[in-house]
């Protein structure tokens, strides 16, 4: 498990952890951002570009467009670091 700062301004509230596992037998990661209440389960066969929209769709669900977007962003190099 690994913890990243995000800092990411949503609204009035500063999102600061990401929290991802990687199951490396089951080849994916598990992203969570619990101050916004939201997880993603993500595949390693998924491609950036689409991961990105992916990623941007549900977070604005939780989050405002600009936060969204700025999280699914670090969210997708986080990820294909790894």
């Amino acid at each position: 498990m690994k913890i990243r700062k995000a800092n990411t301004l949503n609204k009035d509230q500063m999102i600061t952890d990401v929290y991802l596992h990687e199951n490396k037998k089951e080849f994916h990661t598990l992203v969570a951002v619990p101050q916004l209440e939201w997880s993603k389960l993500i595949s390693y066969e998924e491609e950036k570009a689409e991961l990105a929209e992916k990623l941007d769709r549900s977070l604005s669900k939780v989050a405002e467009a600009d936060a969204a977007e700025e999280l699914s962003k670090k969210i997708v190099q986080w990820v294909t670091e790894m």
